[in-house]
């Protein structure tokens, strides 16, 4: 499976190209790719390329199975519980990689446009990344997100859903010159992150609608969420 099939686990087809975050997403890749120099694109595709073959997409959590209950703190420094979230309510989950991604900024702010949507089908979103409790608030006040920001720390929570993967070291370097310090953004040195996912899990906590894809410039359009969460 190449880059190119968008490799993801997901409970329907979708045509991404026709939604709106996905064009937005789309229009953002061009800027940046227009600013790049061909060896440094090559790099980034091949990356995609070898994460996708891994077939790490292919062993994420799917529709129809369950999570393991997590308690992670919120940019406030409160705990949040899935389960305890799970009694008030269906619960959307959504994995971003951390701030200094601007594919993770354009979904988060397409998120918090659809917050009153989610809220009115009864349902809570908690956006996850593993960047420290600090990285968390900043990310939750200059996006102006008023849903809870958790931090995972390790990539615990989302390697229980096999998400997580290792930043390849040919990349490093190219990111280190975009000026992302993912090791100060993380608190770690282990440039373990998530695949971007997307997951609506029901009152019970069975996962209804997935979505993770090795290209991080794919993402779930908000209004697939809303949809989902109208048929709970």
């Amino acid at each position: 499976m190449t880059s190119d099939s968008h490799s993801h686990c997901t409970s329907q087809t979708t045509d991404r190209n026709t939604t709106s975050l996905q064009a937005e997403l789309d229009q953002l890749v061009g800027r940046y790719t227009r600013t790049l120099p061909d060896d440094v694109q090559g790099i980034l595709r091949t990356a995609i390329q070898e994460l996708t073959q891994s077939g790490i997409a292919e062993e994420c959590l799917r529709v129809g199975m369950r999570p393991l209950d997590f308690t992670l703190p919120n940019q406030h420094g409160q705990a949040v519980n899935l389960h305890a979230t799970l009694a008030e309510g269906p619960v959307v989950i959504s994995f971003f990689r951390g701030l200094w991604c601007p594919y993770c900024s354009l979904e988060l702010g397409a998120l918090q446009r659809a917050l009153p949507e989610i809220r009115a089908a009864g349902a809570t979103l908690l956006a996850i990344s593993p960047q420290t409790p600090a990285q968390s608030t900043t990310t939750a006040a200059q996006l102006a997100l008023q849903f809870d920001v958790l931090s995972d720390a390790h990539n615990r929570v989302a390697a229980s859903f096999g998400l997580v993967f290792s930043l390849p070291e040919m990349l490093r370097p190219i990111y280190r010159n975009f000026g992302i310090d993912i090791p100060a953004c993380n608190g770690d040195d282990s440039y373990e992150l998530p695949m971007a996912a997307t997951y609506v899990l029901d009152r019970d906590g069975l996962i209804r609608l997935a979505f993770a894809d090795t290209d991080y410039t794919k993402r779930l359009d908000p209004a697939q969420i809303i949809a989902c969460l109208q048929t709970l």
